[in-house]
């Protein structure tokens, strides 16, 4: 697309919003390269991801800027920026922006003279978010680009904004030059910074719109960038820091040097973006809840996340399966089979009380069923948004050719729905193939770890979806509720229901159906010495054509999911497998303490078939 633009300064917001388009264009192109180069701070292999996740979410805004007035306008697009930066330098290039709003409040356009006070301000801003700032990183690049362009606009006020940008452009490609050999992890690796890339690459965008009147146009999808990177490159084996966490405070007065001391002890690469009315959050730490407990004294918190760079760093570093499995929390999988397999997981949200919960992540089975045990409100859970599931699909889809997720039955919760349309919206190169489950909890962790064992033997994307249509109305799930009090103040049975229930001393059994409903399907007489019940019940409906692989999940009764295990190896005359683990709150929310839940799934051999 050709454009008109200002030949001189004043710079307005119609030019400026459409060099920043060229520019967010020209990052989005590059999104692969920036992930295969980035080994600092973590080498986690998303850094492309998390910039085009962050400043794709302004383009709307940018093809219609909606206000005349540049303070205006940066306004809205730094708030913007903020609420959807990812990662590290996500957070930063948001705080850049903040230091363009801030320093343009009252202007209606830039002279130049304004708008490299604004990018000096900008810079400044992006180094004060960091606790301790590196030289050799994004940072380094901005600063050079600040000096650069003031050092010009000082020297000849009447410079056009593409002069201007054209020569702090060049300097700022030599800066990022430099990166390379300032940080030892990019010296070994060979590498620029990739942040510092793709801040360079925005910039090149624009001054391309401001000298050439050019956008450089949106990207296919389908279009792959190759790359000659090295992808061993020298990084410590371990990471100190397990989650990369981050949040957004909303507050009427955010102390945001209490905040950053608070936080500061907890974990590194501590990111505080921001205003006094609202701050961005990022950190790595091991204990995600610590930061969000934390973060929510200062105010309100939203966008919230926590992604596991562990399991996407080994997922990435070690690409022998030609696709990667996803699954939500609502999947209750083993921990050792979700590291031996690599299967990746979306939390699902729960709130208690007046807290909110990223299931598995920021609070553990046993604080979860301890605190609803001592709650007098009731447990509610959401489904990830499609937001949660995009981040992570589009993260896992640009280092794989093919991604599936197993997801929550459709019958039950929105959680599939989720995924597909996150799936829809998801431009990386790889396909996304989003299944229905029709099961939960272990049922769907049953399918999850399936999928992943067809990988580990070497099946190809399109085998092991037609195995998995196979083995998904052969496997279902059976649940034992003893105590229906949470179900029914979280709004699942009736009182009534209940009250008959209590009066018979019923202990119903749940079961899902092979088009994904969960409905009762039977009671036992009395409340207690029920479990041999339960297993010759399972062991009746199940059938006995074949082995069986069986996985049990307990809420917080470990002893009675041991008990039980014995005793279905009593009544299924061929176990090929039974996994005992603890229930998730995403699903033990509704059933309580004390509850057990039992999957049966035909034993199908994913190696029979390679």
């Amino acid at each position: 697309m050709t454009a008109d633009p200002a030949a001189q300064f004043p710079l307005g917001v119609s030019e400026l919003a459409s060099g920043l388009r060229s520019g967010i264009h020209r990052v989005i192109h590059q999104q692969e390269l920036l992930n295969q180069i980035n080994v600092f701070p973590v080498a986690d292999g998303d850094t492309g991801t998390n910039l085009c996740l962050s400043l794709r979410a302004a383009l709307n805004m940018l093809l219609q800027p909606g206000s005349h007035q540049m303070g205006h306008f940066l306004a809205g697009l730094a708030d913007q920026l903020l609420d959807n930066a990812r990662g590290n330098s996500g957070a930063i290039v948001a705080q850049f922006f903040q230091g363009l709003s801030d320093s343009s409040e009252d202007l209606a356009e830039f002279t130049a003279q304004s708008l490299s006070n604004a990018v000096i301000n900008g810079s400044r801003y992006a180094r004060d978010a960091l606790t301790t700032p590196r030289d050799g990183t994004i940072l380094s690049v901005i600063d050079v680009f600040a000096r650069s362009l003031h050092a010009h606009v000082r020297e000849d006020p009447g410079t056009s904004p593409g002069a201007s940008f054209k020569r702090a452009l060049s300097a700022t490609k030599k800066a990022l030059a430099r990166t390379e050999f300032q940080l030892d992890v990019l010296k070994k690796a060979g590498v620029v910074d990739a942040g510092a890339q793709g801040f360079v690459t925005l910039i090149e965008g624009v001054t391309e719109y401001l000298v050439n009147g050019e956008i450089t146009v949106a990207p296919d999808s389908a279009a792959t960038i190759k790359s000659t990177i090295m992808s061993d490159a020298e990084v410590p084996a371990e990471l100190t820091f397990r989650y990369c966490t981050e949040c957004v405070v909303t507050g009427d007065n955010i102390h945001r040097r209490k905040l950053r001391e608070q936080l500061s002890v907890h974990g590194d690469s501590l990111v505080l973006a921001g205003t006094k009315r609202k701050a961005k959050i990022h950190i790595h730490v091991n204990e995600p809840d610590v930061v969000y407990s934390l973060a929510g004294q200062h105010g309100e918190l939203s966008h919230v996340k926590a992604d596991d760079m562990h399991r996407q760093r080994a997922s990435t570093r070690d690409r022998r399966q030609g696709f990667v499995i996803i699954t939500d929390s609502a999947a209750d999988i083993p921990d050792e089979d979700l590291e031996r397999l690599d299967i990746h997981m979306v939390p699902c949200r729960v709130q208690l009380g007046e807290r909110s919960y990223l299931d598995k992540v920021s609070i553990s089975t046993e604080e979860f069923f301890e605190k609803l045990a001592r709650s007098a409100e009731p447990a509610t859970t959401s489904q990830p948004t499609p937001g949660d599931f995009r981040r992570q699909f589009q993260y896992l889809a640009s280092h794989f050719d093919d991604v599936i997720s197993i997801n929550l039955s459709s019958q039950v919760s929105g959680t599939f729905q989720a995924a597909e349309s996150a799936a829809t919206r998801t431009d990386a190169n790889g396909r996304i193939h989003v299944i229905n489950s029709h099961n939960a909890s272990v049922g769907q962790g049953q399918l999850a770890v399936f999928v992943a064992e067809c990988a580990e033997a070497g099946l190809d994307v399109d085998a092991t979806i037609a195995m998995l249509n196979k083995i998904i109305p052969r496997t279902t799930t059976y649940a034992l509720v003893r105590d229906l009090q949470y179900a029914v103040r979280g709004g699942r049975v009736s009182s009534s229901r209940k009250w008959f229930a209590d009066w018979l001393k019923l202990t119903p059994i749940l079961r899902t159906t092979t088009d994904g409903r969960i409905v009762t399907s039977g009671v036992l007489l009395g409340r207690k010495d029920v479990l041999p019940g339960f297993a010759r019940y399972v062991a009746r409906h199940a059938g006995q054509n074949g082995p069986k692989r069986l996985s049990i999940a307990h809420a917080v009764c470990k002893d009675d999911a041991l008990a039980l295990q014995s005793m279905l190896e009593e009544v299924f005359p061929e176990i090929e497998r039974c996994h005992v683990t603890a229930m998730g709150s995403a699903i033990g929310a509704h059933g309580g303490p004390g509850s057990l839940i039992l999957s049966v799934q035909d034993a199908l051999n994913p190696k029979a078939t390679t």
